[in-house]
């Protein structure tokens, strides 16, 4: 017969047990089992009384314990008899909790997987609140399960349900609780502080007591299945935006499990009358951190590289970010602000930090070749000042000049630029045509641009030249009789 059953059930497709449950519901008389002696048999009474003990002990360890005292069988087989002597936990019973209208919320933190965006890979958190009494949930996405974002949760589902309950029942994450001592809890300041501004009492769980906030487990659980499931969207705006209609048509429509006459959103109007009022402000959830800007016009804030003044370098700086935004201060002074990017290793710029930079870099380089050039021809300041009424940059022309000096010398580049200018052509060019004019007149050959050492170079330097008046005063005292 047993040999039967087991033919059936592959048969069947069936598990084994499911056909002995079908042949015992029909009248057959069950078939016991043929208990037949095991190499364990010798070391169960140990091995009882062992897990008696200790009942968590691993298979692994009590199989070494075993087989010191003779134990002839392999650890695989071992660990499958073991599995049948394991004491079970025993079955705990539980009160089913009622909660008054506008009494209670439930808070918690759902994980969805990750999001690609950019080169960074980011958790994908759901911030679920429950209220006890109606099941009204409030639905919110994040990228990831900061404080701020906590903060922002809380915040979020005070302003779509429009008040405030007077307890909030978190598990022991960290956001809420920084230690526990038994009954002896100590909180978050943080979150202290929020449940301070809206007037609500927060109160961990007990420790692995999941159970006594079962309504945002299931409320997560119905969350994965109803909504998230095989849902697309674009980015977590969009999820965002996908979420606040399904609270409201699906989630809202559902029977309330307090009052099944009447569906959630009807349960949530009866008790929105019973929740606290909303402070006349918002509790303030951006990010605030303290940075500091190196040699480069760039700060540092989650990953990315965001610009700042360039005289605003070698100092500590202050950044205060929203979902949307990035503000970076100097002290109480608003210096830069940025769309915010979720993106990792980027440079988030604005033009006018670059821009400003750059111009007094080639500002300080021209104002560098001017004072040298014009210490060396007297005449070029009025070629410069010219060239600078046309619209030519000013840059570029000190090195167009520094360059002939270098290849023609003081001399000829001072006649040039003065044929230049008594032409009224103020122009590089017009000094470059100028000077090969009187090359090719002196039939000079072509200059060559010669790296000389900064001694032979001091030598073409102009020096002043002193009237001799002084000298024949000095003759004539010294020829003046004593």
């Amino acid at each position: 017969m047993r040999g039967r059953r087991f033919f059936t059930a592959s048969q069947l497709n069936l598990h084994r047990d499911s056909v002995a449950r079908i042949l015992a519901q029909a009248g057959l008389p069950a078939i016991k089992l043929i208990h037949r002696p095991s190499a364990v048999d010798p070391y169960l009474p140990f091995i009882l009384e062992t897990l008696e003990q200790f009942p968590r002990l691993r298979a692994s360890r009590l199989y070494v314990m075993v087989k010191e005292r003779g134990y002839p069988g392999q650890p695989d087989h071992f660990r499958h008899l073991i599995a049948r002597h394991r004491p079970r936990p025993k079955r705990e019973a539980f009160l089913r909790l009622r909660t008054l209208p506008g009494e209670q919320m439930q808070v918690d933190w759902g994980h969805f997987g990750h999001l690609e965006i950019g080169k960074a890979r980011r958790p994908l958190m759901a911030f679920v609140a429950v209220l006890s009494y109606s099941r009204q949930i409030f639905l919110r996405f994040y990228l990831g399960a900061h404080m701020e974002n906590f903060l922002r949760g809380h915040v979020g589902a005070f302003e779509a349900w429009g008040g405030i309950p007077r307890i909030a029942l978190y598990d022991n994450l960290k956001s809420a609780v920084l230690e526990r001592q038994g009954s002896i809890i100590r909180f978050n300041p943080t979150l202290l502080a929020l449940a301070g501004h809206y007037r609500f009492e927060p109160r961990p769980v007990a420790v692995a007591r999941g159970n006594e906030k079962g309504r945002v487990e299931r409320a997560i659980r119905y969350i994965r299945d109803a909504f998230f499931a095989g849902r697309s969207f674009s980015d977590v705006n969009d999820l965002n935006a996908q979420a606040d209609a399904w609270v409201i048509e699906q989630a809202g429509a559902r029977r309330c499990p307090e009052d099944e006459s009447i569906t959630v959103s009807e349960a949530f109007l009866q008790e929105q009358d019973r929740l606290l009022a909303l402070p006349g402000d918002a509790f303030p959830t951006e990010e605030i951190k303290a940075v500091s800007a190196g040699k480069t016009p760039y700060v540092r804030f989650d990953l990315n590289d965001y610009s700042i003044p360039h005289t605003c370098v070698a100092r500590s700086l202050t950044v205060a970010a929203t979902l949307e935004q990035v503000r970076i201060l100097d002290g109480q002074t608003l210096i830069a602000t940025h769309s915010r990017s979720y993106d990792r290793r980027q440079q988030i710029e604005t033009p006018e930090h670059v821009e400003d930079l750059v111009a007094e870099k080639r500002q300080a380089s021209a104002h560098r070749g001017t004072d040298q050039l014009v210490q060396a021809i007297p005449a070029s300041r009025a070629l410069l000042a010219g060239a600078v009424e046309r619209g030519e940059p000013l840059g570029r022309t000190v090195r167009a000049l520094a360059e002939l000096l270098e290849c023609y010398g003081v001399a000829e580049l001072t006649v040039a630029i003065e044929e230049a200018l008594a032409r009224d052509v103020p122009h590089p060019n017009a000094v470059r045509m100028a000077l090969e004019r009187r090359r090719q007149a002196q039939a000079a050959p072509p200059p060559l641009a010669v790296c000389l050492p900064d001694h032979v170079k001091r030598r073409d330097i102009p020096v002043q030249q002193h009237g001799l008046a002084g000298y024949d005063t000095l003759m004539e005292n010294s020829n003046d009789p004593a």
